[in-house]
């Protein structure tokens, strides 16, 4: 659902810089977008209350911390009822390692990304999902080797060009 509140160039902006330091000052965010101080909170408290800002979060080096792997996982359920989706969904959400899920279409139902301390402990997580009978027909595992491209930040600049006229 695209947000209520129309979106300028400034808006725009002040959510790139934010992306990319969310600590940033208001008086040195003010300055990178051009504002004076107190236009630019007023600004900033607007888009938070529109939902455009959902939260200010520290980034974690893991591998800074301990080994781990990332691992994404295809799952295709036994039956494809709208309550078999529902309670597959509502299973998994606990589960700590479990970093996204995504229902897609093509050849399998699921696409999951699991963090773990070792292939040994993503194993005992999936057995685990699948002792617990929760639909799971089958499911594929693709270990990360290397990841030499993680985005972080939205292209916002690049999503919003050439959008319809809502800004």
């Amino acid at each position: 659902m695209v947000g209520s509140v129309r979106l300028d160039r400034i808006d725009i902006n002040i959510l790139v810089q934010l992306q990319n330091d969310g600590r940033m000052t208001n008086v040195h965010l003010a300055d990178a977008v051009g504002l004076s101080p107190s236009p630019c909170l007023q600004r900033v408290k607007r888009l938070e209350a529109a939902g455009y800002i959902t939260s200010f979060q520290a980034r974690l080096d893991l591998s800074r911390m301990l080994e781990s792997v990332t691992v994404f996982t295809e799952v295709t359920l036994c039956d494809h009822r709208r309550e078999d989706f529902l309670r597959f969904e509502q299973s998994i959400r606990e589960i700590d390692e479990l970093m996204e899920c995504h229902l897609i279409s093509g050849g399998y139902d699921y696409l999951l990304r699991f963090i773990a301390r070792s292939i040994a402990h993503y194993q005992s997580v999936m057995e685990t999902l699948i002792e617990r009978e929760i639909g799971i027909e089958k499911y594929f595992s693709y270990i990360v080797i290397k990841s030499p491209i993680v985005k972080e930040q939205l292209p916002l600049r690049a999503l919003l060009s050439g959008a319809p006229e809502r800004l």
